[in-house]
């Protein structure tokens, strides 16, 4: 299948590059965009949305990207704390009153925001609850004491950064995560993106599909993934109950073109994002926070608050594949949205035919 859209002059490789990973059969249905001085410069979509592959992706198709979803629900975090209604540095179980037990009792939404807060998992007693089981998977959390005295480690709360964001929000604003998003922050970004798909936009949706049968078992980061159980069945994923749902730190469902939009204007001055936080949360959001190594990737790396950061880029992947980020050095855009859950080498070639280097290594 050949990949649609358009390239334009100077970004041809980026449409060879991915012709290439559908020809090699890499590559079932993905979207890229590329962005730079404000307007689009590549619309590229390759392969089917759906399994049965009867709907050729299209520029306005929704795919979930795991872990892209992260810093939107960082942006809901600081809209709170841009409306004083939080601090980043006060214990949180200062509103989340039962959070605070069992060690927690000190933990600070910076800590949360930046994968310190010792919960980069749900706890055992969680495989009882159901994936969208909402509220019972926040108790877990609040009855649960840290895996590590918070502030003290690293690692990517993979599944229980939304969780932990919500209650926040619920305790301290009265408002739940998946509002705060949709009310506030999404309008105000104007994305094309969603925690919980309306009934008009279902059939944008693509769906999920392991590259390999043992796919999941592979993962580096599985034990972090496991608990509830659910978050990688493309059964329970590609079910509407699951599109229709808030999962924060996963279930965001948005197209390339909305994604590397984002990312463009990430940096800005007078940028929307800027416009949403204020000169000194968007300061905060894009300072480098933390480097040390991230026990759930693995390696060494730099969080802000929200982001992972290095001297070429400002970025964020998605297991499964999907990658965003904002070129440093080159001062472009680019998005690689997919729907076949693998490794992320399809989404570095894009990366190489740009001039970027994927790769996440720490600022030391």
């Amino acid at each position: 299948m050949d990949v649609t859209g358009f390239a334009e002059d100077g970004y041809e490789q980026v449409r060879l590059v991915l012709q290439e990973l559908v020809d090699e059969g890499l590559e079932t249905g993905a979207g890229v965009s590329v962005w730079r001085e404000g307007r689009e410069v590549v619309r590229l979509g390759a392969g089917w949305a759906d399994a049965g592959r009867s709907r050729p992706w299209r520029d306005d198709t929704l795919a979930m990207p795991y872990s892209l979803s992260k810093f939107f629900v960082t942006l809901a975090a600081l809209v709170a704390v841009r409306d004083g209604a939080l601090t980043l540095d006060e214990p949180i179980a200062s509103y989340w009153k039962e959070y605070g037990v069992r060690g927690k009792e000190r933990t600070t939404l910076r800590q949360v925001l930046t994968h310190r807060a010792g919960q980069p998992r749900f706890p055992a007693e969680a495989a009882a609850v159901d994936l969208l089981d909402d509220t019972g998977l926040r108790r877990s959390l609040e009855r649960a004491a840290p895996e590590y005295v918070p502030g003290t480690s690293l690692g990517e709360h993979a599944l229980t950064y939304g969780h932990l964001v919500d209650g926040v929000l619920r305790a301290a604003v009265g408002t739940p995560l998946g509002e705060a998003f949709h009310d506030v922050v999404r309008p105000a970004l104007g994305l094309d993106a969603w925690f919980g798909v309306p009934d008009e936009a279902l059939d944008r949706v693509a769906d999920l599909e392991y590259a390999q049968p043992d796919w999941v078992q592979q993962l580096h980061a599985r034990p972090w993934l496991e608990i509830p159980d659910g978050v990688l069945d493309t059964g329970r994923t590609n079910s509407r109950a699951w599109r229709q749902s808030v999962f924060g730190a996963t279930n965001l469902l948005t197209t390339a073109s909305a994604m590397a939009g984002f990312f463009a204007r990430l940096t800005d001055e007078d940028g929307p994002v800027r416009q949403l936080l204020g000169p000194e949360l968007h300061s905060e959001l894009l300072t480098s926070h933390v480097t040390d190594f991230d026990e759930v990737f693995g390696m060494r790396l730099t969080w802000t608050l929200g982001f992972v950061r290095d001297r070429g880029k400002i970025a964020k992947g998605g297991i499964g594949g999907s990658a965003a980020w904002w070129s440093l050095r080159h001062h472009h855009a680019c998005a690689y949205l997919t729907r076949r859950l693998d490794d992320h080498a399809r989404a570095a070639r894009i990366a190489m035919a740009l001039g970027d280097d994927l790769s996440v290594v720490g600022e030391d």
